[in-house]
């Protein structure tokens, strides 16, 4: 057997026992790519019906949330999210542990977000996170809807698999000579092609081009299904050297109080980063009375995002981390994700994620049906014989 029958036969077969699963994940990534953009528009209850002088402050808004939230009453305060835009509702969410063994994502935990008018204090909607279409979306992306400890391995193996079938794809692609370029890098159809020559060139042309973004998303796609593949690649990114951890600030308890300064701790995010697109406010578990409410500020361009750190009891700022006082590898970790979806390079970036996903959907079905017509030829050529 030639080398590139060798080839042939781990590009078929590999494709074939992943090709299932690279389906689904290039679809499901297809649509998750424009998530932020588009659930606002699907999502009525985004937006405040009328913009007003004054919002109420955000620890009267949260109160409203809990007393909404009463029919979850396993429930505890998770979270806010306050958009940097006068038309966007803020949102409080709540978190309840379920079973960790669970074999399916939604048995596993169970969170409400509550969407506030910031003007009125109404609630717009009580949304179960679970059934939301987009998160749905993620975990059929992510786990394909199981628990991690079942789905990111299932998950991370289709991925190696798609990545070698990719280097194998292009093996094979690599055109003999000059003449047989001509028709690898472009589609040459006529009125008279055959949709077996078309299925063939959409496999071949659209996979060469889309390969290297794909395997960009799908290197970057690891980081999730395997927790040794994110360590090595941070320690690789770092050189080999291993960092410690650093200092953890804690709150002050001589100060303590049953209330939270959430609206002391806010008004200084804001402060300090008045700019940003939206806010991200985490309180600290009410049985934790040493730990720090913790900030995360978003901005369009994702190198200016901030975290910062406050005593829970005083709103005193503690530490405030920039993309700058990372190290290399948590300064790749970090970006990983917008590498994955394209947003690294803005709106075009997310646009090139899509196609790619796309065109990787695709690679599995129309590498079948070559597989298919041509067995089918060799049956119906030994039925003449």
């Amino acid at each position: 057997m030639t080398f590139k029958k060798s080839i042939l036969k781990i590009h078929l077969w590999l494709g074939l026992a992943s090709g299932l699963i690279v389906v689904i994940l290039g679809i499901t990534g297809c649509l998750y790519v424009f998530e932020e953009e588009l659930r606002p528009i699907i999502h009525e209850y985004y937006y405040v019906d009328q913009v007003k002088e004054k919002k109420l402050p955000l620890s009267k808004l949260v109160e409203i949330a809990k007393e909404a939230n009463k029919i979850n009453p396993k429930q505890t305060l998770s979270g806010c999210t306050i958009p940097n835009d006068d038309k966007r509702t803020t949102i409080v969410w709540f978190f309840e542990e379920l079973d960790t063994n669970a074999i399916w994502y939604w048995n596993r935990y169970q969170s409400t977000y509550v969407y506030l008018d910031p003007y009125t204090g109404v609630v717009k909607k009580l949304e179960a996170y679970n059934s939301e279409f987009f998160v749905f979306i993620r975990m059929l992306h992510q786990t394909l809807c199981l628990n991690n400890e079942i789905g990111d391995p299932i998950v991370g193996t289709a991925t190696i698999i798609f990545i070698i079938s990719l280097i194998t794809g292009l093996i094979l692609w690599w055109p003999k000579n000059k003449q047989a370029a001509k028709q690898r890098f472009w589609f040459r159809w006529k009125s008279t092609t055959q949709w077996k020559r078309k299925n063939y060139d959409l496999h071949n042309i659209l996979g060469y081009y889309m390969m290297f973004f794909a395997l960009i998303i799908a290197l970057t796609g690891l980081v999730w299904a395997f927790e040794c593949y994110d360590t090595g690649v941070q320690w690789l990114f770092n050189g080999g050297k291993t960092f410690e951890k650093k200092e953890k600030f804690v709150s002050d308890t001589t100060q303590y109080s049953q209330n939270m300064a959430v609206d002391k701790i806010f008004s200084a995010t804001k402060q300090l980063q008045p700019g940003a697109k939206s806010y991200f406010l985490f309180p600290p578990e009410a049985n934790d009375s040493l730990a720090t409410f913790r900030t995360f500020v978003r901005y369009e361009n994702r190198f200016d995002d901030v975290f910062i750190e406050f005593d829970q009891y005083t709103a005193k700022h503690l530490k405030t981390i920039t993309y700058d006082d990372k190290n290399n590898g948590e300064k790749f970790r970090f970006i990983n994700y917008d590498l994955h979806v394209g947003s690294i390079l803005g709106f075009p970036g997310k646009v090139l994620a899509f196609f790619a996903s796309l065109v990787s959907a695709s690679l599995p079905i129309t590498g079948f049906l070559i597989w298919w017509g041509r067995k089918n030829k060799k049956k119906k050529t030994v039925v003449k014989t």
